[in-house]
């Protein structure tokens, strides 16, 4: 039976992926994903799971890989600089083809930084923060309800692609409050007979590993997860179009930006300005060919992220200079504001191609690629 909370966005990824089925946590605190570690501390052990406070990211990590290795369902939580620490352990899960979730609540940056909201780790979690040719399904979730669905979701596609699934949000998804729906859903079972353990009972002894000496063997496996990474981008994109059809300007943001790019694309429409809105549902595998196809009819676009444009570098690459690129960013912390992205698109559309513009008093910068 479906049942309606309300609850903080860290809260819900923690209880959703107790009901998806996780029977192993370790983390090592960082704001602003606390609330997401204290939760799996109250009620992991309630349903008889196991909960470890790791010494370090490091070491949070590396339990992961040692638990996915005997086919049990774990996870970690981090930010930012918790999720660089742990990237030699993500490569290793990788090559392992051991399947995980891990969650990143993302601050400003680069160092320490702050507690803020931020998106200026999309580098890392897109193109493989770790060594190695590799690539994780990444959900970059815009609400609290998305953020519970896809961690659910996230726990099967790691078992069934054998691979670690990364859940990208920022301070503002993690902290603030919303009303969601768990749903009544079963996770999936997956043939786990790759798993350590068991060879007691007379089977052969497995061996997970992301090591071998042998002339050619490291290459075939890169081709053998490529093959793979091509069936996740056919399989597993996600991404919502609105209003894209008649735009004369479409918006492109992911996670809480385009929450802000939503609304500013309500409030342009009653003002008579035709915008749409790309957002990009998975951040990895990137939807290219829907802002392509898009391309083709808009000749102007606007990418909004909470960096100093990441994601844009994706947009570029799907659109092929077919249109126009501009770009407006808060790094560290900065959130941009409605207002300011509503003068952006009065500027674009009324051809004003000016980078200084103001709004209350408050100088605006953007850029037209």
């Amino acid at each position: 039976m479906s049942e309606r909370v309300l609850m903080k966005g860290n809260d819900a990824i923690a209880e959703s992926a107790i009901r998806a089925g996780l029977q192993c946590y370790f983390g090592y605190p960082i704001t602003p994903q606390n609330e997401l570690t204290a939760y799996m501390a109250k009620h992991m052990p309630e349903h008889g799971k196991t909960f470890i406070q790791a010494e370090s990211e490091v070491a949070a990590v590396n339990m992961v890989y040692g638990a996915a290795s005997a086919g049990v369902r774990t996870m970690t939580s981090s930010s930012s600089p918790g999720m660089s620490l742990k990237q030699e352990g993500v490569s290793y899960m990788v090559g392992a083809e051991l399947p995980a979730v891990l969650v990143n609540i993302v601050r400003g940056g680069p160092g320490l930084g702050n507690i803020a909201p931020s998106q200026a780790d999309y580098f890392q979690s897109t193109k493989g923060g770790g060594h190695g040719d590799y690539h994780l399904v990444v959900y970059a979730p815009a609400t609290v309800q998305e953020a519970a669905d896809l961690t659910f979701k996230a726990f099967d596609v790691a078992d069934k692609y054998r691979n670690p699934v990364l859940i990208l949000g920022d301070a503002i998804l993690g902290q603030m409050m919303e009303p969601l729906t768990f749903k009544d859903l079963k996770p999936q079972q997956f043939d786990k007979s790759w798993a350590v353990g068991g060879a007691r009972n007379g089977r052969k002894a497995n061996l997970v590993n992301s090591l071998s000496l042998e002339d050619g063997v490291v290459e075939e496996w890169n081709w053998k997860f490529k093959a793979k990474y091509e069936e996740m981008k056919k399989n597993e994109l996600m991404v919502e179009t609105i209003g894209t059809e008649d735009a004369d300007l479409i918006l492109v943001a992911y996670g809480t930006t385009s929450r802000i790019c939503k609304s500013v694309m309500t409030q342009a429409r009653a003002e008579g300005l035709k915008v749409g809105l790309i957002r990009p549902i998975t951040v990895w595998p990137f939807p290219y060919k829907a802002i392509a196809e898009a391309a083709n009819k808009t000749k102007e676009f606007l990418v909004v992220e909470m960096s100093l444009g990441q994601m844009i570098e994706d947009v570029k690459l799907a659109v092929l200079d077919k249109a126009a690129i501009s770009f407006h960013g808060r790094p560290g912390g900065g959130i941009p504001t409605e207002d300011a992205v509503m003068e952006i698109i009065d500027h674009i559309l009324r051809k004003k191609r000016s980078g200084e513009i103001t709004t209350r008093g408050t100088k605006i910068d953007w850029q037209v690629s």
